[in-house]
């Protein structure tokens, strides 16, 4: 009776293992071919004053990163959750500078030939300065960047959907 007993057990734990590491899996699919960037557009993010200059009781402004967009399913299947992550770059500078990250799909899913809302992703790190916004941009100091969107849906790894210049422009929040 012990013998059958552990062999039931056995089976039951095997039979769970299956049962769990099919789950967590999914259909085998590409990421990057799965999903598409739609409508993309970068620019610079007014965040508002961010304080006053002690000495010239000046206003601080401070202006972002941002990249906004739409992920497109152009499998036939739905994908769930989809997450999506911006890692901006100074350019000439290789590390990462700043990030920011967005759920394209919940629960639910990325339905079959459907896209996301626009979503608004805008690194934490800017420019500060006294000077407008639109000068900032303009300093000598200013250094142009770009953006590398990742992507992944479930408990897959990341995977680059796509890398875009910040365009030295401000855009509405």
């Amino acid at each position: 009776m012990m013998i059958s007993t552990h062999a039931s057990w056995r089976a039951g734990l095997c039979a769970a293992a299956i049962a769990f590491a099919g789950a967590g899996c999914g259909p085998n699919i590409d990421v990057a071919a799965a999903l598409r960037l739609e409508s993309v557009t970068t620019g610079w993010v007014d965040v508002g004053p961010v304080g006053q200059s002690p000495a010239a009781h000046e206003r601080t402004n401070k202006v972002v990163p941002s990249v906004s967009f739409m992920v497109k399913n152009v499998t036939d299947q739905t994908l769930a959750p989809v997450q999506v992550n911006a890692v901006f770059r100074r350019l000439g500078d290789p590390s990462e500078w700043t990030n920011g990250t967005a759920q394209a799909a919940g629960s639910d899913g990325l339905a079959p030939s459907t896209a996301s809302e626009r979503l608004v992703i805008k690194g934490g790190v800017g420019y500060t300065g006294t000077d407008s916004n639109w000068d900032l941009l303009e300093n000598s100091h200013f250094v142009d960047a770009t953006v590398a969107v990742f992507a992944r849906y479930g408990s897959r790894q990341w995977v680059r959907i796509g890398e875009y210049p910040i365009a030295r422009q401000i855009i509405e929040r």
